[in-house]
């Protein structure tokens, strides 16, 4: 019997999974979306042939008609629809971040935890093409010990949708720290083996955004709304293993950048570095520096129709999502203490008494 699948988020990245799951009709069918804003709801309908438009989440989380529910709605929402989802028993696919704070992830977590069903964090780019094959090799011990990491992304010029839930700290959690940094946060800590973060130095600044420059092509601005998340954030992130990554993200900033994200993972008998489509294996033979290139394979399916296709496998087999609900928390500490230690200006160690 294929999944029934039901939608919270008609907006770009309900798009998004309505797309790419209607690529896998022998597995799954789109049977509902909705949305607080219901015409957008009908139009997604409409383009991808889902019969049913829900009154509200809520209905769409209780229809008999709805074996998983894909969550793609603003941070704030997140916790509430995914906690009431999984109640009901649903299969829950999360958009990140999991929380708009740890607090909200830990909730997520513990209805996780007392149910048997799938709950999973959207981080498509464990499922990019280089990334992958870096990950293979990490798995076969071509690195050796990986013990230390680099990661980030520096967009020059593009805060998103100014004045709206994105730029507002009570409706997104943050900035480009919890908007693009959750990504390589994520990636590196999964490519370095999900080590423990232990404790966390970072800062944060808003350079820009209160001033209204550095504005981006994503969203619509408001200008009568509200600036008051960072621009820019760096961290130091220790582990119980001894590693270490540093984490770096701008929405904006004066520097030469290609908006690329990057991964550059250090280890004892090699080391790797990802940058967008392309990456690098590095190593050392015969007492010389070794490279070997790594790039995305010619008709590669999307990273977003493979993570779709392993939450309907993890469904279908009873398999854990490789982007667990512990995952996701571990992500959300890890940010939450970033913007502490940017308040308080001193090193903070992570909680994890749940």
């Amino acid at each position: 019997m294929a999944v029934r699948i039901g939608i919270i988020g008609a907006g770009n990245i309900g798009s998004v999974h309505a797309s790419q799951f209607s690529q896998l009709r022998d597995a799954c069918e789109i049977t509902a979306i909705t949305d607080l804003y219901l015409p957008l709801a009908e139009q997604r309908a409409a383009e991808f042939g889902i019969p049913g438009v829900p009154e509200s989440p809520e209905a769409l989380i209780q229809s008999p008609n709805v074996d998983a529910v894909i969550i793609g709605v603003p941070n704030q929402y997140h916790a509430e629809f995914a906690v009431r989802a999984i109640e009901a028993g649903k299969h829950v696919l999360l958009e990140k971040p999991m929380g708009i704070n740890a607090a909200a992830a830990k909730q997520i977590l513990k209805a996780s935890q007392a149910s048997d069903k799938v709950v999973m964090i959207g981080h498509q780019m464990r499922w990019e093409s280089v990334p992958m094959q870096i990950k293979e090799q990490i798995d076969r011990g071509e690195l050796g010990r990986i013990y230390t990491a680099k990661t980030g992304w520096f967009r020059r010029k593009g805060i998103p949708g100014w004045g709206t839930w994105f730029t507002r700290m009570d409706q997104s959690g943050g900035g480009p720290l919890i908007d693009i940094g959750v990504h390589m946060l994520d990636l590196a800590l999964y490519l370095m083996g999900n080590p423990k973060p232990v404790s966390v130095f970072g800062s944060t600044y808003a350079e820009f955004g209160p001033k209204r420059k550095g504005i981006g092509t994503w969203g619509k601005p408001n200008w009568s709304g509200v600036y008051d998340v960072e621009d820019l954030a760096t961290a130091m992130i220790k582990m119980e293993d001894g590693s270490t990554l540093t984490l770096e993200v701008s929405w904006a900033v004066h520097m030469d950048t290609d908006n690329t994200p990057f991964v550059h993972l250090m280890g004892t008998e090699g080391g790797a570095s990802y940058r967008g489509a392309t990456g690098k294996l590095l190593t050392e033979k015969f007492d010389k520096p070794l490279e070997t290139p790594l790039s995305r394979p010619e008709n590669d399916e999307s990273e977003r129709l493979r993570l779709s296709r392993h939450f309907i496998d993890c469904i279908l087999t009873g398999k854990r999502p490789i982007t667990s609900a512990l995952t996701g928390y571990t992500n959300n500490l890890v940010l939450d203490a970033i913007y502490e230690s940017s308040r308080t200006g001193h090193e903070v160690k992570l909680d994890w008494n749940l």
